[in-house]
């Protein structure tokens, strides 16, 4: 399948750096019938913290708060395609913190919230992913093609990039 190895320290460096250029997922819990919904994430890489805003009248949020926490998964594809990852943890309600609020304010997320920064529907989730699996293929489009084609043409498997488990702990 790939000629490259990718180590988990590799493919955690990829995952961090490309959620950092673009930080839109799927966040849902990790629960029979449950779906997961778009969300932006705000990275913690030192902690393996994911920061998600939204508002405290969400399915999601009272959802994460039974209990203390819920089983969440984070599924993931950068903009350009190149790193994809699915990521296990567990998801909680942080609730309003203006250290948070202030740190990653910015016209997206005000408009979600008519009051500000102060809206009473504010509310934060935390995510501590554990494990999970990271996908990364450095090469471009044409990369992709020219290996599809050599993959037809020779009767096998295209080098579709590396793939790692990776615990974010």
């Amino acid at each position: 399948m790939s000629d490259k190895t990718l180590t988990a320290d590799e493919a955690k460096d990829h995952f961090w750096k490309a959620l950092k250029d673009s930080n839109t997922g799927l966040l849902g819990l990790d629960q029979a019938g449950y779906h997961a919904q778009p969300m932006t994430a705000f990275r913690e890489e030192e902690t393996g913290t994911i920061w998600f805003f939204t508002r405290d009248d969400t399915d999601l949020a009272r959802d994460a708060g039974i209990g203390g926490g819920q089983n969440a998964m984070f599924h993931y594809g950068s903009k350009d395609q190149k790193v994809w990852a699915c990521i296990h943890g567990e998801l909680s309600v942080h609730g309003p913190d203006r250290t948070l609020i202030d740190r990653h304010w910015n016209p997206v997320l005000a408009a979600w919230y008519p009051e500000g920064k102060d809206d009473p529907h504010l509310t934060i989730l935390r995510f501590d992913g554990d494990d999970g699996r990271v996908w990364v293929s450095d090469g471009g489009l044409l990369t992709f093609a020219f290996e599809i084609a050599k993959a037809n043409l020779t009767k096998t498997l295209p080098d579709a990039g590396g793939v790692a488990n990776v615990n974010l702990q």
